[in-house]
């Protein structure tokens, strides 16, 4: 990396940003890389590490209490010691098994091609080595304790050690209380690794043994009795054995770890990088980041609404600072070149930081503290000019050090246009031509602008001079930009302003900071009145205008979302009292059946009364008979007349045509139509961005016109056996025959009535021969209905003379 790129990351406080992400990760590897942050060098990567940031996120939350990396240790100096045949410590080979199973469960966690692609391919080829696990957890106790179980030999003179320690143990008790009158503390004492009782000084020659130590006083002298001195040797050769043992076991066992070096060192890259991208989604989260789009082209414009400082977002909610105030950076394809200009303390440098640490971030695969999703090309330069360059060491002035670095800076773009072709460069200047005569300090800056505008995709720069605010006028590649100052409390808002100049307010930040108003009027009274002062003062009216103009524009959107309140309103009124017409009249309609259906069942009850009359009543059963019938007749056509017909529509005539505006009557939108069907009976139309496919019937005209049916496509006719005047085949079948063999004549007639209600064709009356009155009774009363053409009887092989055919008009 270059000086001035390195320079750039100090001047953004891209370091402190990475040591705040570091706090994010969850291993001692994970923090270091996260703390050498580093920026790819092509834009595929990019994007890659932005979607393993998105699919770490998702899965992240998914996970019960997150996905944990624990377990997962630093190995990287364990694996290379045992790859060189050195013997790595019983901890350390511990925690290659541990993080061995860690990796493995990640990767069970992980591994999804189809939601986590990229994830998934991470962890691909991610050998986890179970044998190699089973093995040093098998060897190796909590604590990193060889085992037992590891060795026959370690286990034998462990047992060796064991029964040792006992007969010392119970020698030296036996002792005690033997000695117990010689002796200033019944308690065994430790010195040198050797067991030794506290013998009085003048008792000492009565007590045969190895004196270690006295006390400061001196009257307690440390005797290792003789009688335990044999054993303590044996306890000290095992104890060597037992060492030497176990170390053979842990080289043994490093040996297998050495062997795996590659594939061990593989998997640690892994976890780190999984623990960086784990990192990077949760810091993101903490921010209330959302992810950004890296443009194919360097060219794409930069999208970034409401863009917040991070590190004045953690400095707020870290350490209690102040609320951050968002800009919003909107620059489109042409533009190269922004000028921002206004009060110092406005937050003219911390719009160039964010936006720097905005295009760091996003080529870092860091998420943005933005709202809606921020848009922006891949930068594989960014360069800044921030801050006072002045050093005493160098005898460098404040002009000379800027100048210095903006010469890196052209250099640096000269070097890069051998980057690739969708990297994009991005120059930051502060206060670019300050430090020296203004009049030659605004003639380099506007010679440097222009030159930037040619070799760089966007400069954004600060400045006062009033020349640099006219630079917009003379080439559309340049915008103009300001803070606002709020004069009533002659302070800065923070809020960038597009598409107008600012005003320094040099002599209200000076009233504001208690300077001498004697020396702020007299420096009022030497403004020339055609200078800087008259543009001031225009600009003060420009920035006015502005104002009144957002408020107008505010009160008309007010206006707007109440009408459109007024208007769904209205609309949802209208349905309401549409749907209780129509509940009115459905209610009517069903006590109007309702009342139908008893006269019908007080008919059914006077025919079942008529049934039990005996003989002598013959005629007036007849009579009654007849009367009950015509009822029911009259009581159907009633039901018939009342019910509710089908809601005719007035087309007019009128079909859509491709292009034509309508009204989706689902939705009450206007849409356009991109295409009709062969049949005419569907539409495909645009609302907004929605593409649908809806039926004829679903839409009206913008101004209410109804469409007229498709034409229905020509009919083949299909030659047939009819009757004339029927509309039927000549065919019988279970659907046009009744059967009224065993009934009454009055009651074959209701039969027979109601098939032929819902006939569409001849009607074949099943009613036998016997003594023939019921199919005289039947023809009787055929004859007298006129919407009956003529009744024959049925072919032989329907039933003959049994089986009579109606033909209705």
């Amino acid at each position: 990396m270059s000086e001035i790129h390195q320079d750039t990351l100090e001047l953004l406080e891209w370091p402190r940003l990475a040591e705040h992400l570091a706090g994010f990760a969850s291993t001692a590897a994970g923090r270091r890389h996260c703390a050498g942050l580093g920026l790819p060098d092509h834009p595929a990567e990019s994007r890659r590490l932005l979607l393993e940031t998105t699919e770490l996120l998702a899965l992240d939350g998914l996970c019960e209490g997150g996905l944990s990396l624990q377990g997962a240790g630093d190995i990287a100096d364990t694996v290379a010691l045992c790859a060189k045949g050195g013997c790595g410590g019983g901890e350390e080979l511990l925690a290659v098994a541990s993080t061995l199973a860690t990796a493995r469960r990640l990767r069970r966690q992980i591994e999804d091609s189809e939601l986590r692609p990229v994830t998934s391919a991470l962890v691909a080829e991610l050998r986890t080595l179970p044998e190699l696990e089973q093995r040093l957890h098998f060897c190796l106790e909590e604590g990193g304790r060889v085992a037992d179980r590891a060795s026959g030999s370690l286990e034998a003179v462990r047992r060796q050690l064991l029964g040792l320690r006992g007969e010392r143990r119970e020698r030296l008790q036996e002792l005690v209380r033997r000695y117990a009158s010689l002796l200033q503390d019944t308690v065994v004492s430790e010195r040198s690794g050797r067991p030794v009782l506290a013998v009085k000084a003048g008792a000492a020659a009565q007590v045969s043994g190895l004196v270690h130590d006295s006390s400061a006083s001196g009257s307690t002298v440390y005797v290792e009795p003789q009688a335990v001195i044999p054993l303590g040797n044996r306890l000290r050769d095992a104890e060597g054995q037992e060492r030497e043992l176990e170390r053979q076991v842990r080289s043994e066992l490093s040996a297998l770890v050495g062997e795996q070096a590659e594939a061990l060192g593989h998997l640690q890259q892994v976890l780190v990088l999984l623990d960086a991208g784990l990192a990077r989604a949760r810091y993101g989260q903490w921010l209330g980041a959302v992810r950004p789009e890296l443009a194919e082209t360097a060219e794409a414009p930069f999208e970034l609404r409401d863009l917040r400082h991070p590190l004045l977002l953690w400095q707020e909610r870290k350490e209690g600072g102040r609320p951050v105030v968002p800009v919003t950076i909107s620059v489109g394809r042409e533009l190269r070149v922004v000028a921002i200009t206004g009060p110092n303390t406005g937050g003219k440098t911390v719009t160039l930081k964010s936006l720097g640490l905005a295009a760091l971030m996003a080529r870092a695969g860091l998420f943005l503290p933005c709202t809606g999703t921020p848009r922006l090309p891949w930068c594989g330069q960014v360069l800044a000019d921030i801050g006072d360059e002045q050093s005493l060491q160098q005898n460098l002035s404040t002009f000379s050090g800027h100048i210095r670095r903006i010469a890196r800076i052209l250099a640096a773009l000269a070097e890069g246009a051998v980057q690739p072709q969708a990297a994009a460069a991005l120059v930051l200047l502060d206060e670019v031509g300050a430090g020296t005569d203004p009049t030659e300090g605004s003639a380099l800056a506007a010679a440097l602008l222009r030159h930037l505008a040619d070799h760089a995709r966007l400069t954004v720069a600060t400045t006062h001079f009033g020349e640099l605010k006219a630079l917009k006028y003379a080439d559309p590649r340049f915008e103009n930009a300001s803070v606002a100052f709020d004069v009533e409390t002659l302070s800065p808002t923070y809020r960038l302003q597009w598409g107008i100049p600012g005003r320094s307010n040099a002599l209200a930040i000076a009233s504001r900071l208690g300077l001498d108003p004697t020396v702020l009027a007299a420096a009022a009274a030497q403004l020339e009145p055609g200078g800087e002062g008259d543009v001031n003062r225009v600009i003060e009216g420009l920035e006015q205008e502005r104002q009144r103009q957002q408020e107008a524009a505010e009160a008309a959107a007010v206006l707007l979302a109440r009408t459109e309140l007024l208007h769904e309103e209205l609309l949802q009124r209208w349905s309401q009292q549409k749907e209780q017409s129509a509940e009115l009249q459905e209610q009517r309609r069903q006590r109007l059946e309702l009342s139908i259906r008893e006269g019908q069942g007080e008919v059914r009850r006077l025919i079942r009364r008529l049934r039990t009359v005996g003989q002598e009543v013959r005629v007036g059963r007849r009579v009654a008979g007849e009367t009950a019938r015509q009822a029911g007749q009259r009581l159907r056509r009633l039901e018939q007349q009342h019910r509710p017909l089908p809601e005719q529509r007035d087309h007019g005539g009128w079909r859509p045509r491709v292009g034509d505006r309508i009204r989706l009557l689902a939705l009450g939108k206007a849409a356009e139509v991109l295409a009709i069907s062969e049949e005419g009976s569907e539409l495909t139309v645009r609302c907004g961005v929605l593409r649908l496919t809806v039926a004829l019937a679903a839409i009206e005209g913008l101004h209410g016109e109804k469409p007229a049916p498709p034409e229905p496509p020509p009919q083949v006719r299909i030659r047939s056996r009819r009757s004339p005047g029927s509309r039927g085949p000549e065919v019988r079948t279970e659907g046009n025959t009744v059967d009224v063999r065993g009934l009454r004549v009055h009651e074959a007639e209701a039969a027979v009535e109601e098939r032929l209600r819902g006939a569409n064709g001849p009607v074949w009356v099943i009613h036998g021969i016997g003594t023939g009155k019921l199919k005289r009774g039947l023809r009787d009363w055929l004859s007298g209905l006129a919407w009956v053409e003529r009744v024959s009887d049925a072919e032989q092989g329907d039933g003959g003379p049994g089986c009579s055919v109606i033909w209705v008009k």
